[in-house]
């Protein structure tokens, strides 16, 4: 049975980011919602209690009833879990006359208490909360504090519930690493064994359980997610796994071919489908973004449905899911407004009648990545930037034609091209060339041009939900702006994207 800690979500930004630190100790975790805790069994070895931005002291504050599990559990609230413990068990928590945000010091620190182990006073700690507690229950015990915090962090006695008014996940706070893996291994006693092997061993063996002689199809997309979903369930079922592989006519330069045959190389059992005319032609003349994407999506739909019936008796759809997006749709506040279904083929309809395995619906992109490598998956697959699931139909703002999607490769092939040989691909998140409806006036030779206009976007990021654009070398950056304009017919200008999300996307549509 496989060990966990149980991450309760109470809304706060950085609940995904304190899974993301208990996974890099290689324990494995899950976030689940407050009020959708699952049984809390004996592969259950604690619970972290996360921040929010509700105060204790509303009427619908969010609620745990934590009184069931602290005598036998360890527990650490973290800020509003904090607060809520210490509020509900005789204590007094208040509007701060001060709100705390930002860097602080401990001052204080109990220095034989398991939480601070090896944590010095002075340690910088990230404040960020509006409340703070003022009072705390007699069988309390203050075990750290800063000049302006007495009570910054708690234990009960006789218990291993713990409180923090600071958040130990973030990197402002030097030292939150050890004191997460003191209370994950000394006080929890997690036993770190959470490794991409273990992992990949574990899955397959499931896999083989739950699948046994069934027939799995999967649209393949050449990105990460989709590639490790397939190796896994090809160690797991051979060639009852049917991968489809759709041109959509949207793809990079040569790219269709190129990931085809390194699928082809990886052993998996995979159909291409050569479909570039049908999305051209529900394509045409289609300038609005979410039109485009929806024409993409419906279409996708269309040739992956005639692709999978003729796959006889097959009775699983396989997807690419990741963590993020499982946490999304059970959130505490539901799911995102607006669901991008054209990215995977998670926007299938009922009418296909298959039941749906996701290899990988309890990692992170980092994590995908870490299994891939473990699993051998070519480093070309694992590095790919991410890729938009309608292609370059949304880098082409305006109607989409073959014709433009032909220079726009070419552009953004030299592009891509000279990141790699200027060796910045690697450092950079994500890079595209996005063809723009404007046409300026240039000058050939002897000649007055009126041709378009080539933008180049690069950012960095660390899961895309923020992003900064790339300081890329200026020398890199006349080079590829000279390739592109004496190399691609049609473009005489080239400009670089200086915008950061937010408040601009990454894509342009």
């Amino acid at each position: 049975m496989q060990e966990k800690i149980l991450i309760l979500d109470f809304g706060s930004q950085f609940t995904q980011l304190i899974a993301r630190r208990v996974r890099e100790l290689n324990i494995y975790c899950e976030i689940h919602p407050f009020n959708k805790v699952p049984e809390v069994d004996q592969s259950v070895k604690g619970i972290i209690l996360s921040g929010s931005p509700y105060s204790v002291r509303q009427d619908d504050a969010p609620h745990f009833e934590f009184i069931k599990h602290h005598k036998t559990l360890p527990i650490l609230g973290v800020c509003y879990g904090a607060q809520y413990i210490a509020h509900f068990h005789g204590g007094e928590v208040l509007a701060s006359s001060t709100r705390e945000y930002g860097r602080a010091n401990l001052d204080f620190v109990k220095q034989d208490n398991p939480l601070f182990k090896d944590v010095p006073t002075g340690s910088q700690v990230w404040m960020s909360h509006a409340d703070t507690i003022a009072r705390i229950a007699g069988d309390f015990e203050i075990i750290a504090s800063t000049d302006s915090v007495k009570v910054a962090a708690y234990q009960i006695t006789g218990t291993q519930t713990y409180g923090i008014q600071f958040h130990p996940e973030v990197t402002h706070s030097t030292d939150g690493k050890q004191l997460l893996q003191n209370f994950l291994v000394d006080i929890c006693h997690c036993t770190q064994d959470w490794t991409p092997d273990s992992f990949i061993e574990t899955t397959i063996a499931e896999l083989k359980a739950k699948l046994g002689d069934d027939k799995v199809v999967l649209g393949l997309s050449g990105g990460v997610d989709s590639s490790v979903a397939a190796v896994l369930l090809h160690q797991a079922i051979g060639k009852n796994l049917h991968c489809i592989f759709v041109d959509n006519g949207l793809l990079r330069k040569d790219e269709y071919q190129s990931v085809l045959d390194s699928y082809q190389h990886m052993g998996l059992n995979i159909k291409g489908i050569d479909a570039k005319q049908r999305f051209y032609d529900a394509l045409a003349g289609v300038s609005d973004p979410e039109k485009k994407r929806k024409a993409i999506g419906r279409v996708f739909i269309e040739v992956f449905d005639d692709a999978a019936h003729e796959v006889q008796g097959v009775s699983w759809l396989g997807q690419g899911t990741i963590y993020p997006d499982v946490i999304e749709s059970v959130s505490v506040k539901g799911p995102s407004a607006t669901i991008k279904s054209h990215h995977n083929v998670g926007g299938l309809p009922d009418f296909m009648k298959l039941k749906v395995v996701e290899p990988l619906n309890t990692l992170f992109k980092d994590e995908v990545r870490r299994v891939g490598k473990a699993l051998g998956i070519d480093p070309n697959i694992l590095g790919r930037h991410p890729f938009p699931g309608p292609g370059l139909a949304i880098r082409i703002l305006g109607d989409v034609t073959p014709e433009k999607v032909e220079i726009l490769q070419q552009a953004d092939a030299i592009y891509i091209n000279n990141l790699r040989s200027g060796g910045v691909y690697d450092k950079v998140w994500q890079a595209g060339a996005i063809y723009l409806p404007v046409q300026s006036v240039g000058v050939m030779g002897d000649e007055r041009t009126y041709e378009n206009v080539i933008c180049l976007r690069a950012v960095e990021s660390l899961d895309g939900m923020t992003a900064d654009w790339c300081h890329l070398p200026y020398d890199l950056l006349a080079k590829i702006s000279n390739e592109i304009i004496n190399n691609v017919k049609g473009i005489n200008r080239v400009v670089y994207d200086i915008s950061s999300k937010p408040p601009a996307t990454i894509e342009w549509e």
